[in-house]
């Protein structure tokens, strides 16, 4: 079983950053709101059954609560509509997949995935 390592997103400069990452990787940014109980669920699934190498995806947890301002950046610069879970597929540049709530699963993030790689 694989671990899921989050990378902290607390500025706007390290979300543009990882949007340069992502040309060279697929990005996870996973909005967790520590106030809400399905975002806390939909987190611990995440890191349950997190299988992804290292090299698949990197993923990415932004406590919107403390850092709404990072939250709205990403809203923004993605032009998605900002919920409370959320987890989206951040590659070369573009969000290729956003969902929310109970809907954030592993299975559906390597759905997205194998979709844009056979692209």
């Amino acid at each position: 079983m694989k671990t899921l390592n989050w990378n902290p997103l607390q500025t706007t400069e390290q979300v543009d950053d990882l949007v340069l990452r992502s040309f060279s990787v697929p990005c996870l940014i996973f909005k967790h709101s520590i106030r809400c109980n399905i975002s806390a669920i939909a987190k611990y699934r995440l890191e349950e059954d997190w299988s992804f190498m290292d090299e698949e995806i990197e993923p990415y947890y932004l406590d919107l609560v403390t850092y709404r301002n990072v939250s709205n950046h990403v809203a923004e610069i993605f032009s998605i509509h900002h919920e409370s879970p959320q987890a989206l597929l951040i590659h070369k540049g573009e969000c290729l997949y956003d969902t929310s709530h109970l809907d954030i699963t592993v299975e559906e993030l390597k759905e997205a995935l194998m979709t844009e790689i056979s692209h």
